[in-house]
């Protein structure tokens, strides 16, 4: 059964396994979702069938934290924090290939039918959807990159599609970059910060990938065993250098770079990047 991290009567927040669907499809196979409802159907002793709203999605192949939620009321709310860019969401990722310190991708994203995947497109092309996503990088080891995601648009496998145009795709990813089969995708939403949709308490929750090419950068992600720092259930334990490194790491990242790719296309801004810039606001750069 995948950890829970939290659950009310309002909304659950649980831990979604790497190669697990997060609700049915036509395949059979398992999925978050309809775990947890079972679960709660068994738990609580409910007869029929148990509601809970899948308010946000994760990739088959993507480990991490979800949140669903337990009543249609809070299903609408948590989908609005969604639609509206208030819902946090960070990555861990590892990559290959060279990546700035600070860096923030800016494209426009669309379905390609031939080659059954997104792919990046002009911002003219029709059905194209603006992407952006910022990032930082944490450590580089063995020819590959530990970087933090943070997205501020949520496009279908819009961080392995803008992170593998710039020449660094995931590690292990087979459909966008060099991965082959049997590798896992070095991708985990690590990180979720949510307002409750009634007390309007804001909740932040954290869950840690473990195994594989994360192995690597295990000292930067936990805590030496024999540390007096007290433990949380559920939170990511970053040492001293990690967490000063993150706190830099602002919510609107500006890039680090000087070049081409990583200067903003003021001239190309359109109604819906103007809508976002202002949503997030001029004091972030």
């Amino acid at each position: 059964m995948p950890d829970i991290l939290y659950e009310d009567n309002h909304l659950l927040v649980a831990v979604k396994p790497p190669n697990m669907l997060s609700q049915a499809d036509q395949t059979g196979d398992t999925d978050l979702l309809s775990l947890l409802k079972e679960d709660i159907r068994v738990r609580y002793h409910k007869p029929g069938n148990v509601y809970l709203g899948l308010v946000h999605r994760l990739d088959r192949p993507v480990g991490g934290l979800m949140v669903f939620a337990r009543t249609s009321k809070a299903a609408a709310r948590l989908s609005a924090q969604l639609k509206e860019h208030d819902m946090g969401r960070e990555y861990l990722c590892v990559v290959t290939g060279e990546v700035e310190d600070q860096f923030t991708l800016t494209d426009y994203l669309i379905h390609d039918d031939l080659k059954n995947r997104e792919v990046v497109c002009e911002a003219d092309e029709k059905g194209a959807k603006l992407a952006i996503l910022h990032g930082r990088c944490i450590a580089r080891r063995e020819g590959t990159a530990l970087c933090v995601i943070r997205l501020e648009t949520g496009r279908k496998h819009q961080i392995r599609v803008q992170m593998s145009h710039i020449g660094a795709p995931l590690w292990g990813d087979n459909r966008y970059g060099p991965g082959i089969p049997g590798q896992q995708i070095a991708l985990w939403g690590y990180k979720l910060t949510v307002e409750h949709p009634t007390t309007h308490e804001i909740l932040t929750f954290h869950a840690m990938p473990e195994g594989g090419i994360w192995s690597l950068y295990a000292d930067l992600l936990t805590v030496p065993e024999d540390t007096a720092a007290p433990r949380e259930p559920g939170m990511l334990y970053l040492t001293p250098e990690v967490v000063q490194t993150l706190e830099n790491f602002n919510r609107r990242a500006a890039p680090s770079g000087s070049g081409e790719a990583d200067q903003p296309q003021e001239a190309r801004k359109t109604e819906e990047e103007m809508e976002i810039a202002r949503k997030w606001g001029a004091e972030d750069t």
